[in-house]
């Protein structure tokens, strides 16, 4: 498992090789989204219950807490299974949920095949700038916190 990122002006970029088929490798980024998401990434502060990737263009990322509420983070733009996967990023500067639409960015996942059982995994997280002023601290943020390897553990477990 290798690891290697890139900065833009206003995007993330960061890959992975994981060493499980590429259905496999999709699965676990969208449907176990939950088994290797960092848990102290979610917005609201109640003990988080469970993450669902909604599997269909149209859907949304939810997490969903033990006090009952819930966060809609995300709208999944692209369900390409399984060779790609997008979403919006609907989190504000402050890292709360952000309701306008037209200050979020995306992410786009790419999945390709190497060998029966290596998949090669692009996050490209892009146009950062919609954050508006000081989307440089979100840039900076994901940036950090686009770590692939943990799921590239859980995904390679499988």
């Amino acid at each position: 498992m290798s690891t290697t990122g890139t900065t833009s002006t206003t995007s993330v970029s960061v890959d992975i090789y994981v060493d499980c088929s590429i259905e496999h490798a999709f699965r676990v980024f969208t449907e176990g989204i939950v088994s290797w998401w960092n848990p102290d990434h979610h917005l609201l502060d109640a003990p988080l219950e469970t993450m669902t990737f909604e599997p269909r263009a149209g859907g949304h990322i939810i997490d969903r807490y033990a006090d009952g509420s819930e966060c809609r983070w995300a709208r999944v733009l692209a369900y390409e299974p399984p060779t790609r996967v997008a979403f919006s990023w609907d989190v504000s500067l402050d890292w709360h949920p952000e309701s306008d639409l037209d200050k979020t960015s995306e992410v786009e996942v790419t999945f390709v095949a190497v060998g029966p059982q290596r998949t090669h995994v692009v996050l490209t997280h892009s146009n950062l700038d919609r954050h508006g002023d000081g989307w440089e601290s979100m840039r900076d943020a994901v940036n950090r916190g686009w770590d692939l390897r943990r799921y590239a553990e859980v995904a390679s477990d499988g």
